[in-house]
């Protein structure tokens, strides 16, 4: 048996410790902690502002939620936000949530990020935002992107759940655009229980977004902030000011002291996984009837994908049953082409041309876990039982 599972535990003394501390304390919804994790976020990942929520899910809705209550709206309902058809379901939610015309993409069958010829062809003038996914930890080619963008107004978002760590020349994917989200979730690359974060350089931003996390009110704003202007000094009179319709999508208090415990490892972490990729590549990359993701820039390989090539007569269910009674646990490539999905019915979309490369995998792709540890000779197994 492989015994090769989605994801392994990344914690240790130091993480149990900081929970102690933190029940200790008796302070269990955000304080101290968070806001140290937010600013050691930030200054790891190179952006001006980090604000942390309760999931990669709630990251996404606050991203999408904040273009709606700047001084001058960056969107309104029924503006068209292009989308990559595969991703997982939480990308697209805030979306139609917010009353937004969601424009769904094919993805490349190679990286499998949005196909760049035919993001190219659906950006009109109707195009307000880009939503790019980088998709299980491998980044987006953001200069092509910047080239189809041009000199067009178009806010650029970055849903980076599945990438922490992931490189583009240099720098960390999930800063590209406006604002990127990133997830702690214990599967991710780190793990705070729960718990998720919003990037972003734009100060405006990033007081609405401590606004939108907490009930809307101001008692998180600074004195003087982008959303009020200048606060009362009177803590009374602030502590039930709501002036945004917000949410209750705080973090734990412990998933911010696990988070900075985390953190201190992630450049570890994100070693042993490439280590574990360059294994991987060599032993899939010319596979008889398996295609791998191209990497672009540096991967933080949030797992490995395998789909089966154009023209082979196997079966993914054959594969994934093989693999499951070898000790392989294996997924679908998340959301496969979202479009399918049932849900879609309460969308307002369209799809620009054909999302062939997104149907091909839905109906024929996999991934298993990569990992924080050395898993070399389990992926050499995992070759011998795909030969």
């Amino acid at each position: 048996m492989i015994d090769l599972q989605l994801a392994s535990d990344t914690w240790d003394d130091r993480e149990l410790s900081a929970i102690e501390a933190v029940v200790h304390s008796r302070m269990f919804t955000m304080g101290p902690q968070v806001a140290a994790y937010e600013r050691e976020f930030a200054d790891l990942f190179g952006s001006k502002h980090a604000v942390m929520v309760s999931s990669g899910s709630t990251a996404n809705l606050l991203m999408c939620a904040a273009l709606f209550y700047t001084k001058t709206p960056k969107l309104k309902r029924g503006d068209e936000v292009i989308v990559p058809a595969v991703s997982w379901s939480t990308t697209y939610f805030p979306f139609q949530q917010y009353g937004l015309k969601v424009n769904f993409v094919d993805i490349d069958p190679n990286t499998l990020n949005i196909d760049l010829i035919k993001l190219k062809a659906a950006v009109t003038d109707k195009t307000k935002a880009i939503c790019l996914v980088n998709l299980l930890g491998n980044p987006n080619d953001f200069d092509a992107i910047k080239q189809i963008i041009g000199s067009r107004d178009i806010i650029l978002l970055e849903d980076n759940c599945e990438s922490m760590g992931a490189l583009y020349r240099g720098k960390q994917a999930g800063t590209f655009g406006l604002m990127g989200t990133f997830s702690s979730f214990y599967s991710h690359h780190i793990a705070t229980m729960e718990g998720g974060c919003v990037v972003t350089d734009d100060e405006e931003i990033y007081h609405i977004l401590l606004t939108l996390r907490a009930h809307g009110w101001t008692r998180n704003l600074p004195k003087h902030n982008l959303v009020t202007g200048t606060k009362s000094d009177d803590p009374f009179e602030e502590s039930f000011k709501f002036v945004l319709p917000g949410y209750n999508v705080r973090p734990l208090e412990m998933s911010g002291a696990i988070g900075r415990e985390q953190i201190k490892k992630l450049p570890d972490f994100i070693r042993v996984r490439r280590e574990n990729a360059m294994t991987f590549q060599e032993l899939f990359a010319n596979h008889p009837y398996l295609r791998i993701q191209e990497e672009i820039g540096e991967s933080s390989w949030f797992g490995f994908s395998l789909t089966i090539r154009q023209g082979s007569d196997l079966r993914r269910k054959d594969i994934v049953d093989l693999m499951t009674r070898n000790g392989v646990e294996v997924r679908p490539i998340v959301a496969g082409n979202f479009v399918k999905n049932d849900v879609i019915k309460y969308f307002d979309y369209s799809v620009s041309g054909t999302l062939e490369a997104a149907e091909h995998v839905d109906l024929n792709g996999l991934f298993v876990g990569n990992h924080q540890v050395d898993i070399r000779t389990k992926l050499a197994d995992l070759r011998k039982v795909l030969s």
